[in-house]
């Protein structure tokens, strides 16, 4: 990989926020971006760790066990997103691992955060999937089972859910998605919106996103 490459895909996609947060009458510090780094390793990250980024994204548990200690120890301040699925039996690492979880998608696993976090008395950043595409391959809830499934989360597990995440089908324009998962949170009272990725996060940004998820117009292709 370019690594000097990198750094400057990172400043490119920063100044492209920008402009957009300008634009649509945000504060500049209205989104975060995460660089999605799975499949690249340490050496990968390492540039882009030095140009300044702190948020980071990764889809597995245990590729993500494999790599970021060492760099935490380095960058004590940087902050881990899981943002892929996480089975139940990895809860515990990923609650020790990660600071924010975006893929609460069902109610077993939101069971299990709420049993590891008491146990821990960690503090996370949790947001609930949810399946704007009623996808039947593609994990979250459903829009229409979304209200329930928040409430339930923090009346009765005691969750303090951050926001919500979509994932909007590739082969469909993305705006009516981002837009849809925007009146979900707006009327369950949940500032956070995690959505658009590389492709996408301008369109994403311009319809409220707090959370932009962005790989390979930093990294470059996997």
């Amino acid at each position: 990989m370019d690594e000097e490459g990198a750094a400057g895909r990172l400043h490119e996609v920063g100044h492209r926020m920008a402009r957009v947060l300008a634009s649509s009458g945000r504060a500049p510090d209205a989104a975060r971006l995460i660089a999605v780094s799975k499949t690249f390793d340490a050496a990968a990250i390492a540039p882009v760790l030095a140009a300044g980024q702190r948020d980071f994204g990764e889809n597995r548990v245990q590729e993500a066990q494999g790599k970021w200690p060492g760099l935490r120890e380095r960058y004590p301040d940087l902050t881990l997103h899981l943002i892929g699925p996480l089975q139940s039996n990895k809860t515990r690492e990923a609650v020790a691992l990660f600071d924010c979880i975006h893929s609460v998608d069902r109610p077993k696993i939101a069971e299990s955060l709420a049993a590891e976090l008491a146990r821990t008395g960690k503090a996370m950043r949790l947001f609930v999937q949810v399946n704007t595409g009623e996808e039947p391959q593609k994990a979250g809830i459903a829009p229409a089972g979304a209200d329930a499934f928040i409430a339930r989360c923090r009346d009765e597990l005691g969750l303090a859910l951050a926001g919500l995440m979509c994932i909007p089908p590739a082969d469909e324009p993305p705006s009516p998605h981002f837009a849809l998962l925007a009146k979900i949170a707006a009327r369950n009272r949940l500032s956070g919106l995690s959505m658009g990725m590389s492709g996408d996060f301008e369109q994403a940004l311009m319809l409220g996103a707090t959370h932009v998820r962005v790989g390979s117009a930093i990294f470059g292709g996997r």
